[in-house]
């Protein structure tokens, strides 16, 4: 792709950025609507189309080179990421429910399920590679390091001499047996033959028949074959059948990587070169502009000096460098205006003191009040933190780069003219500092000059005196290990097993499909299972995103812990490891397991989570599993497990998850197979966010199928039954499904596809080995996910429109009663 089919992607994803500004907005300040299903369908549209808008951003900022252009691109980038997890959000608490279906938006908007995926930023690692790099590098050393151990001794048993013969003289003679058998087996066939023959007279009219046999028999196998091959090109040709040519890459796909990798390189250069151009001309200004703005900075100052003297009798107090220093005398105002200004100031800040305790009694009574109010009014889209980010690069945007001429930046090289802009309002700046610390000193010796005259002595203002406020002191972390280097820190955690390198796998990796039938069973009352692409969707908004923007991480709803509930085999640890490798993330492994008989005692316990922790935070974004997370919190601990001290974690965990603040990029993820046996309060206290991560229904199954049997390098052919096989493995995890494909596809097997293709029953055959996940086992899972916070309100809300009609019906009755 050119410079101009990115320009023109940049142009598109600002048109539709006005068009959203224009819905938007009006909706903010309207009335709350009382129709919630009114509500929900207005948030997924303008959900569905920031989604949009974010994917066409992503893929120019990947692929723009101009450096400048880049920047603005980011910030409505980031804005626009927030934008969606906002809207996800607010959808979330509308509809009591972590899972959406919008089957019917994309139906109006006209899109395929594939548009409704969100894309992870490439920036996340790209600007990172350096980074992530060393970290891989030195994690493999140490765990080269803990995997070390002192070889073993080989067993110095000997063999005599009688004993070696006789094994020889073993494996000889059945070698030889072997052989004389299949000799006397061919002998005896040729034997057999040769009595046949003896007694046949092969006449002219025996060969003319047999010669039509051959005939026959050779004739009807080329037609068969050609009527398949037939069949084949026509299910091709439909759509019904993947077209096995098309396994290779084509040439067009293979040029399109390569020109993406080409711009990239080439946007690296172009960065390098800007970064310099920054400096030199930022040297450049000063050198020679800054001399005349310091003597315009002076003049101006010395002549507000000589105004204030002359309108109040004395001369003016010098801005503290707080307060902006000279930036305030610069502004268009009088003496007099400034005078007012700093009585005002004066005056606000006792004003401020006596609202706060107002405030403080009448803060609960208000936030009663606002409850009722949205009880009574109905659903309002709550403000946004990310609006005014996006629409300030909106603005940029339009001043600057809409009307720019584009056709003489043919390298898209920087523009020098903007950086000038950029650079001298940072060397004003500094300028302005050094010119105050001169002009404060000049208008102190004004000062004592006027006073000398006037014979008045002034006392010096003693230095140091001014009491600095004292604001509250919230709890800080005690640092137990003060005089410990982060290296020691990492290296001891790697020795542990405590930090772990994250396994390479992305999020596209978890296989499934969309489910096209979610809002239809929610018009008709009955709750869908969620989709694989529901849960990528969720897992993407609530623990990629913010861990790989940082300002996304501070501005978005904060989410500190997510829990990722299912049966086993369903891929729980392989989200976790896509988490971390897709925003780049430290994997920390605080599992009930991996902890086991490591920093015994309280005092050790303290000591494990303060130095995961810390170690967490230093180098976020970070993730810290927990695996099997329903034995941390155990109702009762089984008598098998008491030993390993389970619930040993469950008190510092709670703690260090109210630690966590919007700074911190550190994400606790829990993975649970039987959350039933967790006490309920306490587990949902801890995890703000529960993923219920249902069996694969048959559409995901029939994607996992294919994608796995391809990947291992099977070859489809029509004695390989897709749907059939999809069908017969319902109730299967994935896990499953993945070991039996893997015990299928091996090396021989592999290479006698030619002759004996590939068969649904071979893969049957092994997936019967394990357990699949029996109906009572998901009614458990589902009957405690009803028990959930989220779940509870969702539950009372349907009752509470169900009751609301009848109730009416029942005080129209009363009313005519108490008439009567």
């Amino acid at each position: 792709m050119s410079h101009r089919y990115y320009a023109q992607m940049w142009v598109e994803s600002h048109q539709a950025l006005k068009e959203l500004f224009a819905d938007e907005m009006p909706q903010m300040t309207a009335r709350p609507e009382k129709d919630r299903k009114v509500f929900l369908q207005m948030i997924a549209s303008l959900y569905v189309r920031y989604l949009q808008t974010f994917q066409k951003l992503e893929t120019t900022y990947d692929q723009m080179v101009h450096p400048q252009k880049r920047r603005v691109v980011r910030q409505v980038l980031d804005g626009v990421m927030g934008r969606l997890m906002e809207l996800k959000n607010e959808m979330v608490q509308a509809e009591f429910s972590e899972y959406q279906y919008i089957d019917d938006v994309v139906q109006d908007f006209k899109l395929t399920p594939h548009d409704l995926e969100v894309p992870v930023p490439k920036y996340f690692l790209q600007e990172r590679e350096q980074d992530l790099e060393e970290r891989r590098q030195m994690l493999a050393e140490l765990l080269l390091m803990a995997q070390k151990k002192p070889p073993t001794q080989i067993s110095s048993r000997t063999m005599s001499q009688e004993e070696a013969v006789r094994l020889i003289q073993i494996a000889e003679r059945g070698r030889q047996g072997r052989l004389r058998s299949k000799l006397m087996r061919e002998l005896q066939e040729d034997e057999k033959r040769k009595r046949k023959s003896k007694g046949v007279i092969i006449t002219d009219v025996i060969r003319e028949r047999a010669s039509i046999m051959i005939q026959k028999i050779w004739r009807g196998f080329i037609q068969r074959r050609k009527t398949k091959q037939a069949r084949e090109q026509e299910m091709v040709f439909i759509g019904m059948v993947h077209d096995p040519q098309l396994k290779e890459s084509s040439p067009t796909k293979i040029q399109t990587i390569l020109t993406e990798e080409f711009r990239r390189s080439m946007r690296k250069e172009q960065e390098v070169d800007y970064q310099l151009a920054l400096s030199s001309i930022k040297q450049m200004l000063h050198k020679d502009e800054g001399p005349q703005m310091q003597d315009l900075m002076k003049d101006q100052i010395r002549q507000w000096f000589i105004e204030c003297h002359d309108y109040t009798g004395r001369f003016p107090d010098f801005p503290d460098e707080i307060d902006g220093g000279s930036q305030l005398i610069f502004a268009e105002k009088t003496p007099q205006q400034v005078k007012e200004e700093m009585k005002r100031k004066e005056a606000e800040k006792q004003a401020k003191k006596d609202k706060k305790a107002k405030e403080k009694k009448e803060g609960k009574a208000k936030g009663k009040e606002k409850e009722k109010k949205e009880e009574d009014h109905g659903l309002v889209l709550g403000p946004s933190k990310f609006l005014p980010e996006v629409t300030e690069g909106d603005k940029t945007y339009k001043k600057i780069w809409r009307n720019r001429e584009k056709s003489l930046n043919l390298n898209q090289s920087f523009d020098a003219e903007l950086i000038k802009e950029e650079k001298r309002k940072e060397v004003e700046q500094e300028i302005r500092v050094q010119v105050d610390e001169l002009m404060r000193e000049e208008l102190q010796r004004l000062k004592m000059a006027v006073d000398k005259d006037m014979g008045v002595t002034r006392k010096g203002k003693a230095k140091g005196k001014k009491g600095k406020k004292k604001g509250k002191k919230g709890k800080k972390e005690k640092d137990l290990t003060p005089n410990r280097t982060l290296e020691s820190l990492i290296e001891e955690l790697v020795m542990q097993g405590l930090m772990k390198q994250a396994t390479d796998v992305s999020i596209s990796d978890y296989k499934g499909d969309y489910s096209y039938l979610g809002s239809t069973l929610r018009m008709a009352n009955m709750e869908p299972m969620p989709s694989v692409i529901d849960l990528r969707q969720n897992i993407t908004l609530t623990a990629i995103l913010p861990l790989g923007s940082v300002i996304v991480h501070e501005k978005a709803p904060l989410v500190k812990s997510i829990l990722l509930a299912g049966p086993a085999g369903i891929g729980k640890r392989m989200l976790v490891h896509a988490i971390c490798t897709e925003s780049g993330s430290n994997f920390f492994d605080l599992s009930p397991e991996n902890t086991v008989g490591k920093y015994p005692g309280k005092s050790g316990l303290q000591m494990l989570m303060h130095m995961v922790f810390k170690v967490a935070k230093i180098l976020q974004p970070s993730v810290v599993w927990i695996g099997d997370a329903e034995k941390v919190f155990y109702k009762k601990v089984p008598k098998e497990e008491k030993e390993l001290e389970p619930k040993r974690l469950k008190k510092d965990l709670l703690k260090v998850l109210k630690m966590i603040k919007a700074e911190h990029r550190v994400l606790i993820v829990g993975t649970s197979e039987k959350p039933y046996l967790a006490e309920i309060k306490s587990f949902c206290k801890m995890f703000q966010k529960i993923f219920m991560i249902p069996r694969p229904d048959y559409a995901s199954r029939f994607v996992t199928w294919k994608e796995l049997i391809q990947n291992h390098g099977g070859l489809f052919t029509s004695s390989l039954n897709l749907s059939a096989l999809a069908k017969m493995s319902d109730g299967y995890c994935q896990g499953a499904i993945v070991q039996a494909v893997q015990s299928v596809l091996r090396g021989r097997r592999l290479s006698l596809q030619a002759t004996k293709p590939l068969a649904a029953a071979e893969f049957l055959l092994h997936l019967a080995r394990y357990d699949p996940i029996f109906k009572e086992e998901e009614e458990i899972l589902k009957d405690w996910y009803g028990k959930t916070p989220l779940s509870k309100k969702r539950q009372k809300a349907a009752q509470a429109r169900i009751e609301t009609p009848s109730k009416g019906k029942e005080k129209k009755g009363k009313e005519k009663k108490g008439a009567r």
